[in-house]
């Protein structure tokens, strides 16, 4: 399967068009359900497969944040092998009351995983929260960036976006 053919896939499977609220505020008329290609196994694997290989070397620790972020940590580190911590947006008052549940992060070279990018906004909470925590964050790497700044915002934070696909390629793709 070339770059396309899995830009086209996830296009079908993901794209849907009328009016949506982004997490970071703005509107948009076209939207990427992430969710609808995180619940195909199937195009999961294909995407975790083509992912593994832009993984920065030297890399401990897949981080992958609350929610979108987990099903696509899980895949990519059954491929890298990699261990993998499940970042929270908030910690919880009980049990273990972590915010990085999973492999341990501390004094570790970690990247972020995230599904959709925007603004950036979520990634750069969270690497300040992992930070925090004595995490070793450089970059961050995710399935589609919507080109809509938030690379600039992660680079004014010390962290480098990577991407499997931009929405361009999905609009390319799908034409």
């Amino acid at each position: 399967m070339t770059h396309s053919d899995l830009a086209r896939r996830i296009h079908a499977a993901s794209h849907l068009t009328g009016q949506f609220t982004l997490r970071s505020g703005r509107t948009a008329t076209e939207y990427f359900d992430k969710y609808r290609f995180e619940g195909d196994p199937v195009l999961l694997d294909e995407i975790a497969r083509r992912m593994a290989p832009l993984v920065p070397s030297g890399t401990e620790v897949l981080a992958g944040l609350e929610m979108g972020g987990i099903p696509v940590v899980t895949a990519l580190g059954r491929q890298t092998g990699l261990p993998c911590a499940f970042v929270r947006k908030q910690a919880k008052p009980y049990g273990t009351c972590r915010l990085a549940e999973g492999a341990d992060i501390e004094g570790r070279r970690v990247l972020v995983v995230e599904d959709v990018v925007t603004s950036g906004g979520q990634i750069v909470l969270s690497t300040a929260d992992l930070r925090a925590l004595g995490a070793q964050v450089q970059e961050a790497l995710c399935v589609i960036d919507r080109e809509q700044g938030g690379a600039d915002a992660l680079a004014a934070q010390g962290i480098g976006l990577l991407s499997l696909l931009t929405a361009e390629d999905l609009r390319a793709a799908a034409a």
